[in-house]
């Protein structure tokens, strides 16, 4: 009987940690999960925009990048001129220079140097 009860014991032991650890895996991998959706998220958002890149205004779509062709407005009413020069809704303008960015939200940042040089190598 001592035998059975100590069996029984570590059996329900044995059970509790797998189920402990797996909880622990999964908690971990939705985690993981998250954090790469939110950087895959930011890499699909700029696959549509605008870029100055060797003194070139160039317009990436759906992952493709071409010289712009016309000057275009963006949603939140900025416009981009072939030139580069930018004029905001507001009326402010100002000019993008080499691996400045900006989405089709309007929302201008700064591409890194690495990321150039990456894509002069395609």
């Amino acid at each position: 009987m001592d035998i059975v009860y100590h069996k029984i014991f570590y059996m329900k032991k044995i059970i509790f940690l797998s189920v402990a650890i797996l909880t622990l895996n999964l908690a971990a991998s939705a985690q993981t999960h998250k954090t790469m959706h939110k950087k895959t998220h930011h890499t699909m958002m700029m696959k549509n925009g605008v870029m100055m890149k060797d003194g070139k205004m160039m317009m990436m779509k759906n992952g493709k990048t071409m010289e712009m062709d016309k000057d275009m407005k963006m949603s939140n009413g900025t416009m981009i001129m072939m030139d580069g020069s930018v004029k905001m809704k507001n009326g402010k303008t100002m000019m993008m220079k080499d691996g400045d960015m900006m989405d089709m939200n309007g929302k201008m940042s700064k591409m890194k140097m690495d990321k150039m040089k990456m894509e002069d190598k395609m």
